[in-house]
């Protein structure tokens, strides 16, 4: 297989051919451009090259336009031109149709293999951005965590959430004493924005079986890596849902693949379309997470890149990471466009034959201004290109054409069943119900030794007259039940109220 990607060429004003080395493909990557620039051909067609290359890709397909990589192309599609003469004017001389070995998800389960995580994988902070919730309410599900760890109740769907922050609000002031305050207000908050996410199906992302990783990094039968498509254009109707599933698996991917250098190609790649949503109004814990994993998943074999508008969508720390880069035309109608322009023009490494800001405003549909990483990974000249036509079909496959592909997938019938195993929701009920059960023992009792004082009281005003020695010990004995006529009233009062919530406090909390 090859050791690059052929990304595109020109005439004499363009690069004679560029391409992307698989060596410094794991160095990360940028595709920007306004919209109907043609970032989206690009996007395919550089999966199509890791594909071929026997690279794995995971891509979201926020339009739908790119299930067509499941299709072979056609001579009667057309890239400003049948894609043939594209081919040739850019010296593609091995150009041919062919379709790739895709695999579809779905977060809703509609257009693709059910997507899951748990919430304990999920983690608080992810929880708390995709919640949108303030440092205090943050605080009380870091609590939450950290009791469903302490007593052992696995946290993987929505309701084992809700019903762990139903117990922390009940406990909340013994949980005070060691955790720090917690606010009836802020669970009461937290649960209301958990009911806004189940009704916008985001409840269907949480629980078993979770997504294997695995199984988004395998390859074809024939050496291709498998193009894993996540189907996004309802997904980003919860803007956030998308952003904070996305940056989960790349978080996912940092943690559990193994340390492997700087491999000779990428073990994965991964897009991020879309990516401005990540960084909107995100707070600087969240960037600082994405600003260390997109530093160091490299050393996995990982290569992250960034589609997105605008260059300035991303922050600055991140954007100084991506060595790859492919430009689209950028539109400069206001000063602060101009601005902008003339920062992402500033990036790059400087050509002599021409005016990069200029170029970046005059590159057409399907052209870009290009740099690549090359020798030690020094960044090359900046060059304008022309982009290579895609092998694939372009645009969407039908519906019928898709659930082809999902019944043929090896894959199918994997994830389709929800697994609801018994978690902190199902132990959390066991230990109310044994802690009602226990309640009702003791109601009874107190109630049977209050019928036991009311019969011997009755007993007491009908009966005789008695021995001075029977007298004594009855007077002994209406001592003890007075006695007991009063526990029993106790029981039944306030304090005997605090005394049986004691009693249950401790069943619940299983200690």
């Amino acid at each position: 297989m090859s050791t690059e990607i052929f990304i595109g060429g020109g005439g004499p004003a363009y690069a004679e051919k560029q391409f992307l080395d698989l060596g410094y493909a794991n160095r990360h990557g940028l595709i920007a451009g306004a919209t109907g620039t043609g970032k989206t051909v690009t996007l395919q067609i550089l999966a199509e090259g890791f594909a071929n290359a026997g690279v794995p890709v995971f891509l979201s397909d926020v339009k739908g336009d790119l299930s067509g990589l499941a299709r072979s192309g056609s001579a009667e599609a057309k890239l400003h031109g049948p894609f043939t003469e594209r081919a040739a004017k850019i010296g593609f001389g091995d150009y041919t149709y062919q379709s790739f070995p895709v695999t579809f998800w779905d977060l809703f389960g509609e257009q693709g293999h059910p997507v899951r995580t748990t919430v304990s994988e999920m983690g608080p902070l992810l929880i708390a951005q995709l919640l949108d919730l303030s440092e205090a309410q943050e605080g009380i599900l870091n609590i939450a965590f950290r009791v469903a760890d302490e007593e052992g109740m696995p946290l993987l769907d929505l309701k084992d959430l809700q019903a762990l922050l139903v117990w922390v609000g009940e406990n909340a002031k013994d949980l005070a004493l060691r955790y720090g305050n917690v606010s009836s207000a802020s669970v009461g908050t937290i649960q209301r924005r958990l009911l806004v996410l189940e009704n916008q199906g985001g409840a269907q992302l949480f629980g078993e079986p979770a997504l294997a990783l695995t199984d988004l990094m395998r390859n074809d039968s024939d050496g291709r890596g498998r193009i894993n498509i996540l189907a996004a254009d309802k997904l980003m109707g919860s803007p956030k849902l998308y952003a904070t599933f996305l940056l989960w698996l790349m978080s996912e991917l940092f943690e559990e693949l193994p340390e492997v250098g700087d491999p000779d190609k990428p073990k994965l790649v991964f897009f991020f379309d879309e990516a401005h949503l990540l960084f909107d109004d995100a707070p600087k814990a969240l960037v600082d997470k994405v600003e260390q994993v997109a530093r160091l998943i490299r050393s996995k074999g990982v290569g992250v890149y960034f589609v997105t508008q605008n260059p300035a969508d991303v922050p600055d720390d991140i954007l100084g990471q991506l060595g790859n880069r492919v430009q689209h035309a950028l539109r400069a109608f206001t000063a602060r466009d101009r601005k902008e322009l003339r920062q992402a023009a500033q990036t790059y490494r400087e050509n002599p034959r021409f005016d990069t800001e200029e170029a970046i405003r005059e590159v057409g549909v399907g052209e870009a201004v290009t740099s690549m990483l090359q020798r030690k990974g020094v960044p090359g000249v900046v060059e304008r290109t022309l982009i290579r036509p895609p092998s694939s079909q372009l645009g969407p496959i039908t519906a019928g054409q898709r659930a082809a592909v999902l019944a043929e997938s090896d894959l199918a019938g994997k994830y389709d069943t929800l697994k609801d195993r018994e978690s902190a929701y199902e132990m959390l009920k066991a230990r109310a119900e044994a802690a009602a059960k226990e309640a009702e023992k003791i109601e009874a009792a107190a109630e049977a030794e209050d019928e036991a004082a009311r019969e011997f009281q009755k007993a007491r005003r009908y009966g005789g007259a008695r021995s001075s020695r029977r007298s004594s010990r009855t007077s002994s004995d209406g001592f003890g039940d007075a006695i007991a006529t009063a526990v029993i009233k106790e029981l039944k009062g306030t304090t005997g109220r605090r005394i049986v919530r004691g009693i249950l406090g401790g069943l619940f909390k299983g200690r």
